[in-house]
């Protein structure tokens, strides 16, 4: 096995963080990925047809999948390290997580029988998912691993779901000083009726991963000739018991506007108590913490995987999700190589 040390861990994740990746421009992140897990001994590493970077150790027949993502949210903050801490876009959301992936993944002594393949998956923060369907679609895994941050003990069992309403309207203008209600206005009028019906659902409901959470993503207003224009972006954040095809059906009409959907997702919760989360659980014990469970609020490759594969699975990553996509996003190195060391052990253990 290779010694990858804890320097080499650190350049790894400091390297692939300075190279912008937004979702549909991942190419240069996933090459250099590749190549990184070449040089560091994979059986094999490839970029597959969806734009993915894998890397495969072990050529036993059981699968043990690592799903990261390899793109970011937008912008490129500057990229430093401060006393330990790296700063720059991707590095808690998720390239933190996926490093941890390939350094275990390299660093541990894996039984025979088992394959672990790593995955950058590309196109998940752009609500297409491309990468990740196109894992699902062509691998049947034993277990499976979402790298996303959670702190190096936590360890994620849920995601909502989603759905994304854009929604326009266009009419004639009239003057300013008039009774009719400009493009602005009938929009909000729209957004303040389902914010309402939100509220109403969720009048009894205490748990936060039990609410529908709703939010105005966008609006804008502009004048098309004689018309005027107003479009706006609506989320969803789906409970459970909610379906998003349900939400879609009941989407009130307005004389004049046009919807439409996408980014259906339903939400996902795993087994708390199956072997997955028992060995991550003993693992984080080993390495001198207290496991905890999150169930999150957002969406993550989970919800496509999980019921994709029907396998053991949950979600786990260094970093501070509360950092996700902000303009300060950062990492405590300390933390990652602490998540490298339990996944390592877990990896050791199935």
């Amino acid at each position: 096995m290779s010694a990858i040390s804890p320097v080499a861990a650190e350049e790894l994740l400091r390297d692939l963080v300075a190279i912008a990746s937004p979702s549909r421009e991942e190419a240069e992140a996933a090459a250099f990925l590749v190549g990184w897990m070449r040089a560091a001994g994979y059986d094999e590493a490839f970029v597959d047809e969806a734009g993915n970077a894998v890397g495969v150790v072990g050529r036993g027949e059981s699968e043990v999948i690592l799903l990261g993502h390899i793109d970011t949210f937008q912008g490129f903050p500057p990229v430093q390290v401060k006393d330990r801490v790296l700063y720059g876009r991707g590095s808690v959301d998720a390239k933190g997580p996926l490093s941890t992936f390939a350094v275990a993944a390299r660093r541990a002594k894996v039984r025979d029988d088992i394959r672990v393949i790593v995955v950058g998956a590309v196109e998940e923060e752009a609500a297409t998912s491309k990468g990740a369907r196109h894992v699902v679609a062509n691998y049947q895994p034993a277990y499976c691993v979402i790298g996303e941050p959670s702190h190096w003990d936590r360890i994620t069992l849920g995601y909502k779901g989603r759905l994304l309403v854009d929604w326009r309207w266009e009419g004639g203008l009239s003057h300013s000083a008039g009774e009719a209600p400009s493009p602005a206005e009938r929009a909000v009028d729209y957004w303040l009726r389902i914010q309402g019906r939100a509220a109403e659902h969720n009048r009894s409901i205490d748990s936060i991963f039990a609410r529908l959470d709703v939010s105005l993503r966008d609006l804008r207003t502009y004048q098309n000739g004689v018309n005027g224009v107003a479009e706006m972006t609506i989320g969803f954040r789906l409970p459970p018991d909610v379906d998003p095809v349900d939400v879609a059906a009941k989407l009130e009409t307005v004389e004049g506007a046009t919807l439409s959907t996408r980014g259906a997702e339903r939400a996902y919760t795993a087994d708390k108590n199956s072997a997955l989360s028992r060995v991550f659980r003993r693992a984080i014990r080993a390495s001198g913490g207290v496991p905890r469970f999150l169930y999150k609020t957002g969406t993550s490759d989970m919800n496509i995987a999980g019921p994709g594969w029907d396998c053991p699975i949950v979600a786990y990553g260094p970093g501070d999700s509360a950092l996700d996509h902000r303009p300060d996003e950062h990492i405590n190195l300390d933390e990652y190589l602490l998540a490298i060391d339990v996944l390592t052990a877990v990896l050791e253990s199935l």
